[in-house]
């Protein structure tokens, strides 16, 4: 059996989905703003060895938004970003991480799950390929939708500098 795993590059700032250890795509993403770091409240972008410990959102329309990782009813357009300015939009689908190394992404006041860290969509007018998020990483929606499909809970994910 094939098996899955996604590699992180912040750097590069980008997203590669190999199978059994070859590149199968890659995709531009947008990590934080504030670089790489573990801490909680850092707004930072932890490293590490993760896996996917949720997906949320199956079935849910491309640009549905969610708050709280519950789908809230609405789809994101102009006019929705315009009425509600302080959002941070996290759109179409999540995968929520679990860091996998105890004092480093997991446990304490470092704990990737904990810290609500996810890949998630982004409206298609945020900049991919430059650090941008609070922390997150963030991927255009119909690169996300490929990508959900593809991956399983239990999914690792290497996030490197």
């Amino acid at each position: 059996m094939a098996q899955l795993r996604i590699e992180v590059s912040i750097t590069e700032q980008t997203l590669t989905l190999l199978r059994d250890g070859q590149p199968i795509a890659q995709w531009s993403i947008s990590t934080a703003s504030a670089g790489a770091g573990q801490q909680e409240g850092s707004g930072c972008t932890p490293t590490g060895l993760h896996r996917i410990r949720l997906k949320i959102g199956e079935g849910a329309p491309e640009n549905a938004v969610f708050v709280g990782r519950r789908a809230t009813g609405e789809v994101y357009s102009s006019e929705l970003a315009a009425r509600h300015p302080e959002r941070d939009w996290i759109l179409t689908r999540i995968l929520w991480l679990q860091g996998l190394e105890w004092g480093h992404n997991r446990g304490g006041c470092v704990d990737s799950l904990r810290r609500y860290i996810y890949i998630h969509g982004t409206p298609d007018m945020e900049p991919m390929g430059q650090p941008a998020s609070h922390g997150c990483i963030r991927m255009r929606n119909k690169d996300l939708l490929n990508l959900f499909e593809q991956v399983d809970t239990n999914t690792r994910v290497r996030i490197e500098e």
